[in-house]
């Protein structure tokens, strides 16, 4: 098995943009009010009790994608934005798009919701490959 070259630098800084996308995308200054509508998630306090927590275990759970798609470029030889690009796509194809589309056709939920979950996993994992692949 080939030895991974991981730049941990550029893991945590393409974790971080993830990060901020998604409290950008998820936020009233872009699809907030679409996610919440489409989610049925409720601005409550009891939901406000766990943000902290949510907060702490989304950007865990980012941080682990940034890692693993890190190798992903590193197996694919991609030094160049192009080459990250590909494999942020192709990590996302393979594994977000068909995942989250089960679930929206398991659990009956609306295919807006699909394709707003599947649209910022596309553009996240996009910027975090292009970040992984030209971070010397």
């Amino acid at each position: 098995m080939a030895i991974v070259e991981i730049n941990y630098w550029a893991v945590l800084v393409a974790a971080i943009v993830s990060y901020i996308l998604g409290a950008l995308w998820h936020s009233p200054l872009l699809f907030g009010k679409l996610w919440m509508r489409l989610s049925k998630v409720q601005d409550t306090e009891e939901t406000k009790k766990h943000m902290a927590k949510s907060y702490i275990l989304t950007f865990l759970t980012v941080l682990v994608m940034s890692y693993v798609l890190a190798h992903f470029v590193d197996y694919a030889e991609a030094t160049t934005l192009v080459g990250g690009l590909l494999a942020g796509f192709w990590a996302w194809l393979g594994f977000v798009a068909t995942i989250e589309l089960g679930a929206v056709l398991w659990e009956n939920k609306p295919f807006g919701l699909y394709l707003f979950g599947a649209s910022y996993h596309l553009v996240s994992l996009l910027l975090m490959g292009a970040i992984l692949a030209v971070w010397p």
